[in-house]
């Protein structure tokens, strides 16, 4: 009879209640079939596989050591690394508690018991004497306890199963942090070397308004200047000035922000990026993938993935909650009243109980647990879904920024070199004695702005590369390592 008993229990732990984890939905299958993004017409981008240290392509090896920098030592990614280590531990307890425990335990009792009233027959009375002297026992024990809880219909394995999905969701959080990080790093850098270049124009606009100014005053004085043009340069000279002034504040912006994303105090990256240096421009060809590979790539699509899978894991869970449970407890035990006898084999106690249990009248709390898992599963695959379509939307959009960004600043180049074009004409005039030097002026500030529109384009251009990176979900490695392990191991952040 007790094999039939073990062997029914056997089938029984082999049954697991809950949906099987199948797998994602398909979700926009048309664009991962279709093989190409519909945004990616211009010639510089490339159906090849995106680099992860997409970085390396802007061949700026400040830039680079930035970056490295801000993967190793910043809290941002600490942060989400605890919560890898942590997810890990939870999905260990899991395992563990699918285990039987054991446990030691050592007892030492002592008890004073009153004394008993004896009358003059040498019997007890039953009544408590006042006078009686009381005695004592003491009682000494070591144990073993031991504790199983069978997992009759699955909902351990399910909760390990979720354990491990919420901690793969967990490494997909911290690629989606280092993604971020890395193109914030690249935005920040990209922004400082934009503004320190409309500094150096500004300088330069500046100082041919102030020689435009300083002829136009001589020519007042000569009486072929009227008093409203010379106003007039005084107030383009003034304007030009006053641009100079937020510009410097955002240059500090930058080197505030680059020194924080990089796990530094604001001020200690300025020796290090105060000379300027030019906007690093995209490859010549950008390679970009396409929309299979930006699905398995984008470390938020995978986070979103992983906790459908524990969602789905979590419906078990709470089924299981819902029908009956097997615990087998058991005890072995050595004592008595002296101490010697926790050493003799006679005085041992074993004790073995197994035991149900079934909370079928909860008035349906264990149910309204499993809707809301189902619930919560629903969620996820809606969340997952969106996740996905989120990907697509930004890549296909940045893709579209980065071919007609890149299309302005062609246009913008062929006017900076019109105007260049321009400033050598005229200044070959005003040697051969056909134009005037104030005109000389007024081209080569018409040649600075058309410079700055270059610059800016140049800087847009970039910016939208960084955005396409980002969107393409590359820039994370798992071999990146935390700023607590590399302290732990020894080290620290440059300074």
């Amino acid at each position: 009879m007790r094999g039939y008993v073990l062997l029914a229990a056997a089938m029984l732990a082999g049954c697991t209640v809950g949906p099987d984890y199948v797998g994602p939905p398909a979700t926009a299958s048309d664009a991962a079939a279709r093989g190409r993004f519909v945004r990616a017409g211009d010639p510089a981008l490339s159906p090849a596989p995106g680099l992860a240290r997409w970085w390396e392509g802007l061949r700026d090896p400040l830039l680079t050591s930035l970056v490295d920098e801000a993967l190793a030592y910043s809290p941002t990614v600490d942060q989400t690394a605890a919560r890898v280590r942590e997810a890990d531990a939870q999905a260990r307890q899991q395992r563990a508690a699918r285990l039987p425990s054991a446990s030691a335990n050592a007892t030492y009792l002592r008890a004073e018991l009153p004394g008993i009233g004896i009358d003059q027959k040498g019997q007890g009375d039953g009544q408590t004497g006042t006078g009686a002297s009381g005695s004592s026992l003491e009682f000494y024990n070591l144990g073993l306890n031991a504790s199983w809880e069978l997992d009759l219909f699955g909902g351990g394995r399910r909760s390990v199963e979720q354990a491990r999905a919420t901690a793969g969701a967990r490494v997909a959080e911290l690629a989606d942090a280092q993604v971020s990080l890395s193109a914030r790093v690249a935005q920040a850098y990209i922004a400082l070397r934009d503004v320190q270049g409309r500094v150096r124009l500004n300088a330069a606009a500046t100082r041919a308004q102030r020689r435009q100014l300083d002829l136009s005053r001589q020519r007042l004085t000569q009486g072929t200047a009227s008093r409203l043009d010379l106003e007039r340069l005084q107030q383009q000279l003034e304007g030009t000035e006053a641009d100079a002034i937020p510009l410097g504040a955002q240059v500090d912006e930058q080197l505030n922000l680059l020194a924080t994303l990089t796990g530094r105090a604001p001020g200690a990256l300025d020796d290090r990026l105060s000379t300027a240096a030019p906007v690093p421009l995209p490859p010549a060809i950008v390679p970009v993938g396409d929309p299979a590979a930006l699905l398995a790539h984008r470390p938020d699509v995978r986070a979103a993935e992983r906790r459908l899978a524990a969602a789905t894991a979590g419906i078990g869970v709470a089924r299981a909650k819902e029908l009956p449970g097997i615990r087998f407890l058991g005890l072995l035990g050595l004592g008595g009243t002296r101490p010697a006898d926790v050493f003799d084999l006679d005085n041992l106690t074993a004790l073995a109980a197994p035991s149900l249990s079934w909370s079928f009248l909860d008035f349906g709390r264990n149910r309204a647990a499993t809707a809301a898992a189902r619930a919560q599963e629903q969620g996820a695959e809606a969340a997952y879904v969106q996740a996905v379509l989120d990907a697509l939307n930004d890549a296909e959009t940045a893709l579209s920024r980065f071919g007609n960004t890149r299309a302005q600043l062609g246009q913008l180049a062929r006017a900076e070199a019109t105007a260049v074009r321009a400033e050598t004409l005229n200044r070959q005039r005003v040697a051969a004695g056909t134009s005037s030097i104030i005109d000389q002026l007024d081209v080569e500030r018409r040649r600075i702005q058309a410079t700055l529109a270059t610059v800016q384009a140049r800087a847009a251009l970039t910016q939208s590369y960084v955005a396409v990176m980002k969107a393409l979900g590359l820039g994370w490695t798992d071999g990146t390592v935390s700023a607590a392990a590399t302290r732990a191991a020894g080290g620290a952040a440059p300074r």
